[in-house]
């Protein structure tokens, strides 16, 4: 499957946010990048600007490719509920995210290649798809084989303070529980959903 390979800061600097987590390069250059980056803040974008920007902020943040992300809005569009809060629920229910908001991988990007590379099993079973959607009551663990890897074990031991509603888990057994999806005041990401919406609906 096809991914962004490029430099994170630098896209992380375009939306003026951390969106692939701590980051001492946009640390230093809050700003975007380019030879203009710091007065290009104050130009004035057009609302179509605005939506897109939104838009391809919640690709990178979770790491979901153009034509995933239309087929996601597609079936948030089809689904009972608020079209945006939808979809930001199916991009949380990916085993790729459920498996970085458990802490067994530092980064979504590393739990993509976990799951890819069949470290992880859902109800006992190795599941090696970053898009499979996890259900209310589903069991997301680390297969036996690949407990004792030093990625898993650094990620887990630095994840300690932060734990989600949504999610149980058992750092003995090394297993998760997705109890419920997540309510949109419950998903931390700075995601202005709406405009997505909208920018979808023109």
């Amino acid at each position: 499957m096809a991914k962004y390979r490029g430099p994170k800061s630098k896209i992380a600097r375009k939306f003026g946010e951390p969106i692939f987590g701590p980051d001492k390069v946009f640390e230093h250059k809050n700003y975007p990048p380019g030879m203009h980056g710091v007065s290009a803040r104050r130009r004035k974008k057009s609302e179509y600007g605005v939506q897109l920007k939104e838009k391809q902020k919640a690709k990178y943040t979770y790491g979901v490719l153009e034509r995933q992300f239309s087929n996601l809005f597609k079936k948030a569009s089809a689904a009972k509920g608020i079209t945006g809060e939808v979809l930001l629920q199916l991009l949380e229910s990916r085993l790729d995210n459920v498996v970085f908001r458990l802490g067994i991988a530092k980064t979504r990007s590393a739990a993509r290649q976990f799951v890819g590379h069949k470290h992880i099993t859902v109800n006992n079973k190795v599941v090696n798809i970053p898009s499979y959607q996890v259900k209310p009551g589903d069991v997301v663990g680390v297969r036996e084989k690949s407990k004792s890897l030093e990625e898993i074990t650094e990620a887990l031991n630095s994840h300690r303070s932060s734990r989600y509603e949504w999610l149980e888990w058992d750092g003995a057994q090394m297993i998760g529980k997705f109890l419920n999806v997540p309510e949109r005041e419950e998903i931390p990401e700075n995601i202005k959903e709406q405009l997505i919406v909208e920018l979808y609906s023109k």
